[in-house]
Order: C-alpha cells, then sequence, then structure tokens
C-alpha cells in the first residue's frame, strides 16, 4: 500500500495527475459553453448535458490515452466506441410528431460536444477549442441565415397556368387589354394568350381573358395585379383560376375574385 502511495506522490506521476485534470476540465468548461448557448435558447440539452457529454468522453478518450502509455493500446479504438455511443444518446432526444421531426439539432449539437470532449482528452487543447468556438458559432450566426432562408419564396420547376378575366364596358375594351398585359407580365409570370368576346346580346360589356403562367406557384403575387386593376372605374370585376399546377390534382383549382 506503502509502494502505491509512493508511487503516486512521485513528480512524474503528480504531472501525469495535472494533465488528466486539465484536460478533464478543459472539455467540462467547453462543454458548458456550448451547453450555455442551448441553456439560453431553452432547448432539451441544455448546460448540463453537454458539459457532461463532453467531460464523459473526454474521460473515456483519457482513459485510452493512459492505456496506450501503459500497455500500447490504441487509444482511436475508445474515440470510435465514443462517436457510436453518443450517436445512441443523441437519437433519444429525436422525435416526431406526426410529419415534423424535433430534436435533430439538439442531438447533432451532443455530437459535436462529445467530439470536443474527445479532442480534450486526447491532449489537443487548442483543437478542442477551436471546435467548440465553431459550434458556438453555428448557433449564434448561422441562427438569422437560416431565417431568412425560410422566408425566401420557394422555386422550383413546377409550372402553374393561370386564367384571368376582367369584365368592363365595350368602349373601354382596347384600355383594359393593355392594362392586362401591363399588370400580367412582370416578374416572373409569362403571358401566353389574351382575347375579348362580348358577355350577353345587346349589353355593352366585355370580358377580357388571360392565361398566364410561371415557374413555380405565386398567388400572392397575382392577386396584387388583380387588386390594382379591380380599382379601375371602367372595370366591373375582375377574377382569377389556377388552371393548371403539377403540384396538385387536376381537379383542384384555388380562385381569387374582386368585385368593384
Amino acid at each position: 500500500m506503502s509502494g502505491s502511495l509512493d508511487t503516486f506522490s512521485t513528480p512524474g506521476v503528480a504531472g501525469q495527475i495535472g494533465y488528466f485534470a486539465a484536460r478533464a476540465a478543459l472539455a467540462l468548461v467547453l462543454g458548458a459553453c456550448i451547453g450555455a448557448e442551448r441553456q439560453w435558447r431553452q432547448r432539451g440539452a441544455g448546460l448540463r448535458t453537454n458539459a457532461l457529454v463532453a467531460l464523459g468522453a473526454a474521460l473515456f478518450e483519457l482513459f485510452a490515452v493512459l492505456l496506450a502509455g501503459e500497455q500500447g493500446a490504441d487509444p482511436t479504438r475508445i474515440a470510435a466506441y465514443i462517436v457510436s455511443g453518443v450517436g445512441f444518446l443523441g437519437g433519444g432526444v429525436i422525435l416526431r410528431q406526426g410529419m415534423n421531426v424535433t430534436g435533430i439539432n439538439t442531438a447533432a449539437t451532443i455530437w459535436c460536444s462529445a467530439a470536443v470532449g474527445t479532442l480534450s482528452g486526447a491532449g489537443y487543447p487548442l483543437e478542442a477549442t477551436i471546435g467548440a468556438a465553431l459550434i458556438m458559432i453555428v448557433h449564434l450566426a448561422l441562427r438569422p441565415v437560416a431565417r431568412h432562408i425560410d422566408r425566401l419564396p420557394i422555386t422550383d420547376d413546377i409550372e402553374t397556368v393561370y386564367r384571368f378575366r376582367a369584365v368592363c364596358r365595350a368602349e373601354h375594351e382596347a384600355h383594359i387589354r393593355a392594362l392586362v398585359v401591363q399588370a400580367l407580365t412582370h416578374g416572373e409570370f409569362h403571358l401566353r394568350a389574351v382575347h375579348s368576346n362580348d358577355l350577353d346580346l345587346g349589353s355593352d360589356l366585355v370580358a377580357v381573358e388571360a392565361e398566364i403562367s410561371r415557374q413555380g406557384r405565386d398567388d400572392i403575387a397575382l392577386e396584387a395585379a388583380v387588386s390594382r386593376l379591380s380599382l379601375e372605374p371602367s372595370v366591373n370585376s375582375v377574377n382569377w383560376t389556377v388552371v393548371h399546377d403539377e403540384a396538385l390534382p387536376l381537379a383542384s383549382t384555388t380562385q381569387g375574385t374582386d368585385e368593384s
């Protein structure tokens, strides 16, 4: 017993314990930094979870380093087990509610915290610090970028065909046709056809109809054009209909109407 105490008190072993404590402490601090951001955002895996994950990964890796020094074991084998073990831990925070899946970002953060702890335990403090800093940059700096992208309109290769109809008096037909062409050919809309026809025999009302298309779908932009035309004093009514949208069944249509 006294021999063990004498060995523990030798400068070499004391220095080894110091390195062990320093690496474990660094992993704990870096994991806590990552978890603090998660705690502030009130996410499932917060301060303590990420700190413990980083510390646990560091302790396992430190155990592998000790074995490598004493028995010549390969420390990379422990690192491989850490990756798989943390994968199961991260899978536990992923939840599925109907078509929505939540917790993927939290699971990825736990996985990255384990990587930071592994680097710290393996004796790479600078690399571990850089890794923790990059994880926090992802959460803090890329969050507004992701939200901005989410607000962008969806663009795809699906073609949507609209049919527009405006009713006006016969003497204003030419003027309304020009307004229809001007209003419906802006942006990404493409005019396919325009024609006019009398509504009833003996009536001075004319229907100006136009067929337009665009890649993707933007009902709001079309409704804005319709609203402007409905303000014309010579226009009795305007309406539009989705004739064909490849993303929907052919029987499904959407219609907007504006009477003046």
